[in-house]
């Protein structure tokens, strides 16, 4: 028994008297698994009439009365155009990552921050004793020179001509007239100056003062210029001093002779004495001798379990500068700054000075910040993702970033590294013995560095998590008139030093908690994915009153009508392929086919009756007939096939 054909392949016949009927419609039974529906309208009306959506089922049932229909489909138009420019600005909001910031108080015992105290004034050293006092000598002269200032009868004795100290230093500093003012207005200023004593001979808006620098082959050079006498000399003595100090430096182990009792005469924290172990010291070019208290090589940290004055740190500073520069530093007392352990001390960006013969009180208030990095904020968690390495091997900071930045610059475009900041190895200190033109390339750079153009600013990120501490300062009088003669007594028998300035000679600083209660901000993303879904769902049900089947039944519609375009795209291009008005070379192209992989509803059409028999020499030629747009079923068969098919197919035959 041959095989029938499948469900829907079945092509039927009827006798040689009787037309062909219809195909019948299937039934339940009969139905496919997967149907689509025949046309655009169909599809349509299904959907409008099944919808969980609010408002399609009008476009349908009001299809008699045009103006409704028409009055309906713009309104549904335009509420899902509003819909979606709803949906466009929550996806716009939440692709620009906005965030939230949480600010939480707690309470708790806190780890006391590291403080750091200089002597404001760097010392004079032995090792390079002898050529300070020649570099001093040297500006007592520049000083006789550019305004007849007398400093004592010994300078004046030694004093040297301009030519002697061109040739004993080099980058002398000079006088240097504005080429902007007429000669005339400059000789009666000059004439009225003269008459008046110990002035200079110019009046000041006459002239600046600077030193000259020059690049390494001396073909382009400038003046580093001052309107202000005490600045340009100040900076002159300052790069000169810099020099001197950076031949030294390695040896800076040897240096430490100033312990740290000629500067500090008492130290008490939570109301105990401190000891060696609770510090540490460094040198500071500009700053001096620099002692770091409860650092992080402090063995044990101190914790603050109580607030106030009596439970911090308390220190009594000697302020006294009788072996010290006066022309480096024209301040005394002390400088101090507090900062976290794991961070390095920059004593110019966030110190504060103390004055001598006042008591000091520093409250603090800690404060955490924690930002969000990646799309939320531009931050960095540790600096290995910055492209600066960090030359002070400690806690990334943005100041950390930004120092070492410019000094990977200095060594780059100088060949050597400045004073004030760490050093990259096998790298020299500047020292213009040696780099004769590192003047003229680090002001320049410096130059650079301000306007951003060396990218500094941009490389460096700010940290993810910042702790800081927020300072508020009280002064009084220390001591008091009725108790300064026991107290200096007390200290000069204590330290075996004699205080000789009494109140200009001592400083009292007080640091500690004003409250245990500390403040951490942290952002948070301000919309969130759950956010996101959320305020969609809202929109959808504001102006559709619907849920997420009605979105899965949008999808289905648009899924369908996908479906529906591309089986009408297929019966068009089959049509074109079967159609009879290609010729002989069609037909051989059909009839050479395998029956196997013709179409399953295609039916070849039988000769008539009254046409003769083919001979055997003539192949048979098959036609496809027109494609059928109302169904997708089975082709009806045609009437000659009858016979044969009811003979061949006839069911419950063996």
């Amino acid at each position: 028994m041959h095989k029938g054909l499948m469900k829907g392949e079945e092509c039927e016949e009827q006798g040689p008297g009787p037309k062909p009927t219809a195909p019948q419609q299937p039934t339940e039974e009969e139905e496919a698994l997967i149907e689509f529906y025949r046309s655009y309208r169909d599809l349509f009306q299904f959907f409008c009439n099944n919808t969980t959506i609010h408002g399609a089922i009008r476009l349908v049932c009001s299809q008699h009365n045009r103006m409704k229909t028409a009055f309906w489909a713009v309104l549904w138009l335009c509420t899902f155009g509003v819909m979606y420019w709803q949906f466009a600005l929550l996806f716009e909001e939440y692709f620009s990552y906005p965030v939230s910031l949480n600010i939480n108080l707690d309470s708790d015992k806190l780890v006391f921050p590291a403080v750091t105290v200089c002597t404001l004034n760097p010392y004079r050293y032995p090792q390079i004793k002898g050529e300070l006092e020649e570099l001093d000598r040297i500006a007592e002269q520049t000083l006789f020179d550019l305004y007849k200032y007398n400093a004592s009868s010994t300078l004046m004795a030694q004093r040297r001509g301009r030519r002697d100290l061109g040739e004993t230093l080099s980058h002398p500093l000079q006088r240097l007239w504005d080429p902007a003012l007429p000669p005339a207005v400059r000789r009666a200023r000059s004439a009225a100056s003269s008459l008046r004593d110990n002035n200079p001979q110019v009046n000041w808006k006459d002239w600046k003062i600077g030193f000259k620098l020059c690049n390494q082959n001396k073909s382009d050079c400038f003046y580093q210029t001052y309107s202000s006498g005490v600045d340009a000399v100040r900076e002159w003595y300052r790069f000169h001093y810099i020099n001197i100090l950076s031949r030294l430096l390695d040896n800076f182990t040897s240096l430490e002779e100033s312990k740290l009792g000629n500067f500090i005469f008492n130290c008490r924290f939570n109301q105990a004495s401190c000891n060696q172990a609770n510090y540490s010291q460094f040198h500071h070019p500009i700053y001096g001798n620099c002692y770091t208290f409860n650092g992080e090589n402090n063995s044990n940290l101190w914790m603050s379990s109580m607030p106030g004055i009596d439970n911090g740190l308390s220190l009594t500073l000697r302020t006294e500068q009788n072996d010290y520069i006066p022309l480096l530093s024209t301040v005394t007392g002390a400088r101090v700054m507090v900062h976290g352990q794991d961070e390095p001390a920059f004593m110019d960006d966030g110190g504060f000075n103390l004055r001598p013969g006042v008591e000091t009180s520093i409250s603090m208030k800690k404060e955490a910040l924690d930002r969000l990095g990646g799309n939320y904020g531009d931050c960095t968690n540790n600096g290995s993702d910055v492209p600066v390495t960090n030359l002070y091997l400690s806690k990334y900071t943005q100041q950390v970033c930004i120092r070492s930045c410019f000094q990977e610059s200095m060594v780059k475009e100088c060949g050597c590294a400045y004073i004030f900041y760490p050093r990259p190895k096998h790298v020299e200190y500047c020292d213009y013995r040696k780099h004769d033109s590192w003047g003229y390339c680090y002001y320049k750079l410096q130059d650079a560095f301000a306007s951003d153009r060396l990218g500094c600013f941009t490389k460096c990120r700010k940290p993810c998590s910042v702790t800081s501490y927020q300072l508020s300062a009280g002064y009084s009088r220390w001591p008091s008139v009725k108790s300064q003669d026991w107290i200096f007594q007390m200290l000069s028998l204590q330290n075996n030093y004699t205080v000789k300035n009494k109140r200009n000679g001592v400083a009292k600083l007080n640091i500690y908690f004003e409250e245990l209660k500390y403040k951490t901000s942290s952002e948070s993303p301000s919309v969130t994915m759950v956010t996101l879904l959320s305020n969609l769902g809202s929109q959808w049900s504001l102006w559709f009153g619907s849920s997420v089947l009605s979105v899965v039944e949008m999808a289905e519609l648009i899924f369908d009508l996908m479906v529906i375009t591309f089986l009408m795209l297929l019966r068009r291009f089959r049509s074109r392929y079967w159609s009879p008005g290609r010729g002989g070379r069609g037909a051989q192209e059909v009839a050479s086919t395998p029956a196997s992989s013709l179409p399953s509803h295609f039916c070849p059409q039988p000769p008539s009756p009254t046409s003769t028999a083919p001979s055997p020499d003539t192949s048979l030629a098959l036609t496809a007939p027109p494609p059928a747009y109302a169904t997708l079923g089975p082709c009806p068969a045609p009437s000659s096939l009858a016979g044969a098919s009811s003979s061949a197919f006839v069911p419950g035959e063996p």
